[in-house]
């Protein structure tokens, strides 16, 4: 027997009697035990459509020898016999009825996502769940409920916007902090682009290995550290300032790990790490961070957009190569398949659970930026959920 998470929801009709019949159904559904029900938490829409009737909200814990597959369709055969409708959304529902934890399983398929992608960052289905389930385990962060739960009641929660240069991350953050009134910190320096004297260096190097010549690896990582160090400044925690509405970052400091782990010769690895740890170590590290994946067509779009706009335009700007890096304008294949390469090693970091990586955060909402204005109702509906 498998032990479940359900939450439960409704903004439609009579609320509480719809969620009663809805748990009702479910106590006596051939293969699932009902354990507990939280309370019901009035709560305000967020996401969908604008207007929409306040929610009541709750929990269930279950028992069941149904299979994820069988027990997410049982969960909608409750719905239907209950006339959820889904024509909008995020929009209003007579009922809603969301598989939030089976077991320890985690699961990525068309169908099913477990643990429920959102539920890190949604207060209004923490707070029930931890009422009856407070110690289930959560497996990203390596964690339990009631540990989500407090992640985001601290007084002052810091949010990252991470993601790779062209995925939206600068103007996705500013947007979060002006929707939410949140304090906005914008990355010092740009993340490097691989052109430039930096790559030049990483390849001389490289070459030099391959001689079996013994190479000066400082050259090359002491860039790096400095954009580590200008990174870090405005997150040190000796000079962290409080902000009642919390704090939105366009950039996260195992971003630059991830770039330099691309760019950088296997010679120079430790000494950077050493160096990175060293300066990171004080660094106020996020609580949740919502990271934009971008795919390769967007990319390509995007890079040929700011060649195009950069006179008139500030969007997408971290696509430019600048600064004490550049050294001539990278060629388009080998752009995009370094910045695809830097992503999958900034979500391999972000999915490192936070008793293994200390600054990862135990909240990661994985948002597809191709379309950078649903990417942004996107993240603001995470964060205000966080409220």
């Amino acid at each position: 027997m498998a032990r479940c998470l359900i939450g439960c929801g409704s903004n439609l009709g009579s609320r509480r009697r719809q969620l009663e019949q809805g748990l009702e159904l479910l106590r006596f559904m051939p293969g699932v035990d009902l354990l507990a029900v939280s309370r019901f938490h009035e709560t305000r829409p967020v996401g969908g459509p604008a207007a929409q009737p306040a929610f009541l909200n709750g929990a269930c814990l279950i028992e069941t020898d149904l299979p994820p597959g069988e027990l997410l369709g049982a969960l909608f055969a409750v719905e239907n016999t209950l006339a959820r409708r889904r024509e909008e959304r995020w929009g209003p529902r007579t009922i809603d009825l969301d598989l939030l934890l089976y077991d320890e399983l985690v699961l990525e398929s068309p169908e099913l996502t477990l643990p429920h992608p959102r539920m890190a960052t949604r207060r209004f289905v923490l707070e029930p769940s931890a009422e009856i389930a407070g110690e289930l385990f959560y497996p990203p962060a390596a964690c339990t409920v009631r540990e989500l739960l407090d992640n985001i009641s601290v007084p002052h929660p810091l949010v990252a916007v991470v993601g790779i240069p062209g995925s939206g991350a600068a103007e996705v953050a500013a947007a979060v902090a002006d929707a939410t009134l949140a304090r906005l910190i914008r990355a010092p320096r740009r993340l490097p682009l691989p052109r430039g004297h930096a790559a030049e260096d990483a390849h001389r190097l490289a070459s030099l290995e391959r001689q079996g010549r013994e190479p000066d690896a400082s050259t090359v990582v002491r860039p790096w550290l400095e954009l580590v160090a200008a990174w870090r400044d405005p997150l040190a925690a000796d000079a962290w300032e409080q902000d009642p509405q919390g704090t939105i970052t366009d950039f996260w400091l195992d971003a630059v790990r991830a770039a330099a782990a691309e760019a950088l010769p296997p010679s120079a690895w430790p000494i950077f790490m050493a160096g990175f740890e060293e300066v990171a170590a004080d660094a106020v590290p996020p609580h949740v961070a919502i990271f934009l994946q971008v795919g390769e067509p967007e990319l390509r779009e995007r890079i040929a957009f700011r060649r195009r706009a950069a006179a008139h335009s500030d969007v997408f700007a971290d696509l430019e190569v600048s600064g004490s890096f550049s050294a001539g304008e990278p060629a388009e294949d080998d752009l995009v398949a370094y910045l695809l390469r830097v992503q999958e090693r900034l979500e391999r970091r972000l999915r490192c659970p936070s008793d293994r990586c200390p600054r990862a955060p135990k909240a990661v909402i994985a948002i597809n930026a191709k379309d950078l204005g649903q990417a942004t109702a996107d993240a603001t509906a995470a964060v205000e959920a966080m409220l």
